[in-house]
């Protein structure tokens, strides 16, 4: 009933500049400045006709000033028109590009790209897949506190997919990811203390961590912690509370807590 998620989740939110009060004279401020080659206003026009403030959206315009920022090695343009090219947004989808494009800002020290670029390689878009490599790229991102990256990295470690498997560092990676509010890694870090994998068991402490992921619908949580409630593991022996969890989980659908609390309430009635 303790399952581990191991979802790899594909970050690309395009990073552009302020939006400020008065758009129509910002856009000819920056029209101007964009214009005579400001690197600077070149990515934050391209953000306003990627969102459409102040101008009429435009991807394919959008498009234009980012490459052009991107062509002078600005790191957030260079990510964003990689995004851009993922997406299929005003190009043609190319992950080969997205990924050239996402290399140029990984190598800057950028850690959404360094990210991106890992997720490309552990998929294969783009990129002969490669999952040492797409490790390599997470070490990167997570040092500096990427928290998709420690969770990544953590699943990596678990598995031993691209590294040697090693649970205790998988589960150094999910707590700092869990620390940081990741739902996934907050179950991952319960089933870890609740079976002593890489980590002495401690009931106790999964428990926390199972509550944590739970309050946020983590629905295999709330399966888990209301079994936890169910026998008294970590927490006192409560079924009213235990229902309380599974009838979470039920109504997300899960059919083991859906008989879960049938079983209970029957036993209840006796």
């Amino acid at each position: 009933m303790l399952k581990k998620s191991v979802i790899i989740v594909f970050f690309s939110v395009l990073l552009f500049g302020i939006v400020r009060a008065n758009a129509t004279e910002e856009i000819q401020k920056l029209r101007i400045l964009a214009q005579n080659g400001n690197v600077e206003a070149q990515f934050i026009l391209g953000g306003r006709y990627y969102s459409g403030y102040g101008v009429d959206q435009s991807y394919a315009e959008a498009v234009k000033w980012v490459r052009l920022a991107s062509g002078k090695g600005f790191a957030k343009a260079q990510y964003n028109l990689g995004s851009m090219y993922f997406k299929g947004q005003g190009v043609n989808q190319n992950y080969a590009e997205a990924a050239i494009l996402y290399r140029l800002a990984a190598e800057q020290g950028m850690a959404e790209a360094q990210y991106n670029l890992g997720v490309l390689y552990a998929t294969g878009k783009g990129v002969v897949q490669n999952f040492a490599e797409a490790v390599t790229w997470y070490h990167l991102a997570a040092d500096q506190g990427d928290i998709q990256a420690q969770y990544n990295l953590g699943v990596a470690y678990d598995t031993g997919k691209g590294v040697l498997q090693d649970l205790a560092e998988a589960v150094k990676w999910y707590r700092l990811a869990a620390d940081q509010g990741h739902v996934m890694a907050q179950n991952n870090l319960g089933v870890m203390n609740a079976k002593g994998y890489g980590i002495a068991q401690n009931y106790t402490e999964s428990a926390q961590w199972f509550r944590l992921a739970a309050t946020q619908g983590n629905v295999k949580s709330q399966l888990s912690i209301g079994r936890m409630y169910e026998k008294g593991y970590g927490v006192g022996k409560n079924i009213t509370e235990a229902v309380k969890w599974y009838r979470l989980a039920a109504d997300q659908g899960n059919v083991i807590a859906q008989n879960k609390i049938g079983e209970l309430l029957d036993k209840r009635e006796r």
